[in-house]
């Protein structure tokens, strides 16, 4: 009996040891910090008065992953590392790497993630006013983290970076420069080029807008009246031509790249969201003819000054994107938005250099081949029409701004249908614009008809999403009667953050069956979108380990533990579960 105990105690340690071993190589996701970020200096002391680069190193608890820096899908948490300016010490142009794009079973599209180990470089500026000695500047590393069925709450680590501070002129040792140069490359992926090829279509688009198209004329009147002078050099003008209307607009874009953090987070504010729509319809009500948008009269006279030589070629097209700023603005205003998501300066000014290089391609053309220009369709009221057109596109950029601010996805298939069908009806229909072209009005009547048809499958999509389990916000009192009238309970936990919990809402708790059966439950629902003081409560009483969690309570008021949802499933599964669960009680 003595061998028989001893050879039972072994067992039972060798399996607790296998256990804790499984623990420790298969960890579960906690709500802990689940990110570590680690300072890489490039040299051991900062003199004042320079600019110098750092790196951070990212290390993301497997097997979870963090959000990318733009967020495809609203709703989700961006990933934002950002610093406040401290002692005459700042931190500039934090750049992410370029995010891996993986599907998930939840999801329709691809998301953008980091997942393991990333550097993020950043220039630290260090003012001329900065104090020697040590100095502690703290940032702060916004995230959320999910699985590849679940996720965390969104967390703040803080990110304190220590560095010494020297005078101007010391000797200084440069440290990890092996990291550093493995880094300095740059390179163009696939997803980058189709990115760039529809900047550069868009750019080639807006040669159509009323304020691009009049200028076709004086441009090809220029290059004509200097032809004696250009003396055959006419091919370097024109490139010059496209470098000045390049060197603009491509400052915009370095700018609104170099604010990134800050812009990025400021998109996640509803407010934000509804001044820049406001600003977007003000914009499409000056295209519709509601008001005019005009320059000061100062930087007219400008852009209208003439020069000669080279410099005059390039100083035209300098001046190009202030002349057509009426049109371009609205458009610009956007993609300076997305770029500021992106927090990449190089490829801030790349997409503003090629949304120009398509804007003034044509122009250059006629400019190097100028009798082509007498092939150009008339100028009229098809232009005007035109201008409509885009003043309904920029209405729609509003509405989908607005998405993260509607109430439910019926809401915003309300609001796409609305727009969709006003901007039918008034291109199709209500405007009276004409044009010598006989297919002018067949084209006006195709575009309408293809908007309202838009219009009534956004409609129907949204009826079909819209009824859904019928969820009561949590309260103590409401389980505890349910238990008192023996009825069953589902206890969900839910946050608008979490994708796997939004993907199950739309696919898995608007199924006819799921929904019909859910009548014969108290439907109860715990949003965890913000923080509240009952939070971490109510994560210890039913140990909940993220998001989404759905507890099956029977009439009891026990938990059926083998019944428990920690993740995304489909709705077969679920409603197996539902069914165990009347069965059983």
């Amino acid at each position: 009996m003595d061998r028989i105990k001893k050879t039972r105690v072994r067992y039972q340690i060798w399996a607790w040891l296998f256990f804790f071993l499984g623990l420790f190589h298969n960890p579960l996701p906690s709500w802990a910090n689940t990110c570590k970020v680690d300072i890489i200096h490039s040299q051991d002391k900062y003199p004042a008065g320079g600019s110098y680069p750092i790196l951070f190193q990212i290390r993301i608890s497997k097997p979870l992953y963090i959000h990318g820096t733009k967020i495809i899908e609203s709703g989700l948490i961006p990933t934002i590392l950002s610093f406040p300016e401290s002692q005459g010490i700042k931190l500039e142009e934090i750049r992410f790497p370029e995010p891996e794009r993986k599907r998930f079973d939840y999801a329709r599209k691809p998301a953008e993630v980091f997942s393991g180990k990333i550097l993020v470089r950043a220039n630290l500026v260090v003012s001329q006013k900065a104090a020697n000695g040590k100095q502690v500047i703290n940032g702060k590393l916004s995230y959320q983290a999910c699985s590849a069925s679940s996720c965390l709450p969104p967390e703040n680590v803080r990110v304190p970076v220590s560095l010494f501070i020297a005078p101007r002129g010391v000797h200084v040792e440069l440290t990890n420069q092996e990291i550093f140069e493995s880094i300095a490359g740059w390179r163009l992926n696939a997803g980058l080029w189709l990115t760039l090829l529809a900047i550069f279509m868009g750019g080639l688009a807006l040669n159509l807008t009323p304020c691009i198209y009049p200028l076709i004329p004086i441009t090809v009147s220029y290059f004509g009246g200097r032809s004696q002078t250009m003396r055959g050099r006419t091919l370097v003008h024109g490139l010059l031509y496209i470098c000045g209307l390049a060197f603009t607009n491509s400052l915009l874009g370095l700018t609104a790249s170099m604010s990134g953090g800050l812009l990025g987070s400021a998109l996640q504010n509803p407010a934000v969201l509804v001044l820049v729509a406001g600003i977007m319809v003000s914009f499409a009500l000056s295209f519709f003819g509601l008001w005019e948008l005009r320059l000061p009269s100062g930087l007219t006279r400008l852009a209208s000054r003439n020069f000669s030589g080279y410099f005059g070629t390039f100083f035209m097209g300098l001046t190009l994107g202030i002349v057509a700023a009426p049109c371009l603005g609205p458009f610009i205003l956007g993609l300076l938005s997305y770029v500021g998501q992106k927090g990449d300066p190089l490829l801030g000014f790349i997409y503003f250099f090629v949304l120009s290089i398509g804007m003034g391609l044509p122009l250059a053309i006629l400019a190097v081949f100028s009798g082509a220009v007498e092939k150009l369709p008339v100028s009229g009221e098809w232009m005007v029409w035109i201008r409509k057109l885009f003043g309904w596109v920029l209405v729609g950029m509003a509405g989908y701004l607005l998405q993260p601010v509607m109430p439910s996805s019926f809401g915003k298939s309300v609001l796409y249908a609305l727009i969709l069908m006003a901007a039918g009806l008034h291109l199709g229909w209500f405007d009276k614009s004409r044009a010598t072209l006989a297919a002018f009005p067949y084209v006006k009547k195709g575009l309408g008809i293809i908007l309202m048809i838009g219009a009534l499958l956004s409609l129907m999509a949204g009826y079909r999403s819209s009824p859904g389990v019928r969820w009561i916000p949590y309260d103590p009192a409401i389980v505890a009667e349910a238990i008192r009238e023996n009825k069953p309970v589902i206890l969900e936990f839910y946050a608008d953050w979490c994708g796997p919990c939004r993907a199950m809402k739309e696919s898995v708790f608007r199924h006819p069956d799921i929904v019909k059966l859910s009548q014969s439950f108290v439907n109860v629902q715990v949003d965890m979108t913000k923080r509240h003081p009952q939070q971490e409560e109510f994560r210890k009483r039913y140990q909940v380990r993220g998001v989404p969690t759905i507890i099956f309570i029977n009439r009891r008021g026990i938990e059926e533990k083998r019944l428990r949802i920690e993740s995304f499933i489909g709705k077969d599964e679920v409603l197996n579960r539902m069914k165990q669960l009347i069965d059983k009680s």
